[in-house]
C-alpha cells in the first residue's frame, strides 16, 4: 500500500506536465495576487493520512492533585504524538505531489480533520502548488496557511514562509468535590476554576509546542492561522462515579522568516492576521 501513493502522486504529476489543465484552490483575487508577486500556479496538491488515534481513552486518571499543562498526563502522550504524525504524513504526501510538478511551494493549505467509518480520524492537507518564474525549484517546498492576498503582502513586505507550524497538547482533569458541587444547576452564577485552569494550562501548552515547531523550521515569527479545542468527558476510569474532562488544543499557523536571512536569538513572535480572517479558521483541524 506504501508504494501506491508516490505512484499516485507520480501520475497525478505525468499529467500536469503532459500539458493538462491545473487545478487550484485559491479565488481568482488570491491567484492574481499571488501573481503579482511573480508565482504561477502549477496545480491543486492533496495529502491524507487514516489513523485510529482512541487509544487514550484506556488512559489512567490524573487525580485530583495533578494540573494540566505539566506534561501530558499518562497515556496521553502517544496520542499527542499520532497527531502530530498524521498531520505530518498529510503534509509531506501533499509537498511530494508539488515537487513532483516543479512547484516551490503550496499556498492556501487548508488542514481539516474528520470522522472516519469505525471510529477512526482522517486527516488531509490540500492546497495549491505555486512556482516561482526562472527560479530553481528548493529541495523542499514550502507550505503556507494565508490567503493568496496575504501571502502576496508577506513577500512585498520582506518575509517569505517557512512552513506550517503546528501546536497539539491534551490536558485532563479529575472532577473532584468541588468541580462536582459547582457544576450542579442549583449552584447558581459561578466560574468552574478547575475548568478554567484545565482549558488555559492546555492552550499555553500548545502555545509552547507551536512556538518549537516555528524554532525547528528555522523561522522568525508565526502568523496564526486558526485555534481548536475539544471538549470531551468520559467515566473516571478508577473512581465509580466520577468524571474526568479531557481537553484537546490544536494550533496551527505559518512560521514566516527575513528575507535578509539574519540569524534570529529572540523570542518567538506570534501574531494573528489583520483584515480578512482566513477561510481555514472557521474548520478547526
Amino acid at each position: 500500500m506504501g508504494e501506491e501513493l508516490p505512484r499516485a502522486e507520480e501520475a497525478a504529476a505525468a499529467g500536469a506536465r503532459s500539458g493538462g489543465a491545473w487545478g487550484s484552490v485559491l479565488s481568482c483575487q488570491e491567484l492574481a495576487a499571488v501573481g503579482s508577486v511573480g508565482f504561477a500556479p502549477v496545480g491543486q496538491v492533496f495529502g491524507a493520512a487514516v489513523y485510529a488515534a482512541g487509544a487514550a481513552s484506556a488512559s489512567s486518571c490524573p487525580g485530583t492533585a495533578r494540573a494540566a499543562g505539566r506534561g501530558e498526563p499518562e497515556g496521553f502522550g502517544p496520542l499527542v504524538e499520532a497527531m502530530y504524525q498524521a498531520r505530518r504524513t498529510a503534509l509531506d504526501r501533499m509537498t511530494a505531489e508539488c515537487a513532483a510538478l516543479g512547484g516551490h511551494g503550496v499556498v492556501g493549505l487548508r488542514l481539516s480533520r474528520t470522522p472516519f467509518i469505525f471510529g477512526e480520524l482522517e486527516f488531509t492537507a490540500i492546497g495549491t502548488a505555486v512556482r516561482a518564474a526562472g527560479a530553481p525549484a528548493g529541495k523542499v517546498p514550502f507550505t503556507c496557511g494565508l490567503s493568496g492576498q496575504d501571502f502576496a503582502r508577506l513577500i512585498k513586505a520582506g518575509w517569505v514562509p517557512a512552513g506550517l507550524a503546528l501546536g497539539i497538547a491534551i490536558g485532563v482533569r479529575h472532577d473532584d468535590r468541588v468541580t462536582t458541587r459547582q457544576a450542579r444547576p442549583w449552584s447558581g452564577n459561578t466560574e468552574m476554576v478547575g475548568w478554567t485552569a484545565l482549558v488555559n494550562e492546555t492552550r499555553q501548552q500548545s502555545r509552547r509546542r507551536l512556538e518549537d515547531d516555528v524554532r525547528r523550521l528555522g523561522a522568525d515569527g508565526v502568523v496564526i492561522a486558526g485555534m481548536g479545542m475539544r471538549v470531551r468527558q468520559r467515566d473516571c476510569p478508577e473512581t465509580v462515579g466520577r468524571r474526568d474532562h479531557i481537553v484537546e488544543v490544536t494550533f496551527t499557523g505559518t512560521g514566516i522568516a527575513n528575507f535578509s536571512g539574519r540569524s534570529h536569538s529572540g523570542p518567538v513572535l506570534a501574531v494573528m492576521p489583520l483584515g480578512t480572517w482566513p477561510r481555514q479558521a472557521a474548520s478547526p483541524p
